[in-house]
């Protein structure tokens, strides 16, 4: 009998327990400061700037971390993976 964290392990998912998926503590700067600090934790991920009032698609992908930014270009959300 398998354990639900030895079957996550199988698969590639939860192998790495301590690795950030959301960043609340970004909230309120500028999408370029945003950026450089994800980057600087996940050298990989694909940065995505989204505008006020625009629509996104609903597909995951784990290396994309989405700005959600007012008007002003300040981050209004926590940036998290997706």
């Amino acid at each position: 009998m398998l354990w639900f964290g030895q079957v996550l392990g199988m698969y590639g998912l939860g192998s790495n327990p301590a690795a950030k998926t959301t960043w609340p503590e970004l909230v309120g700067l500028t999408a370029e400061e945003a950026e450089r600090k994800i980057k600087e934790e996940k050298p990989g991920a694909q940065i995505q700037v989204v505008q006020p009032d625009c629509f996104v698609t609903m597909d995951f992908r784990q290396n994309r971390v989405r700005l959600h930014v007012d008007s002003f270009g300040k981050i209004e959300r926590a940036p998290r993976i997706g």
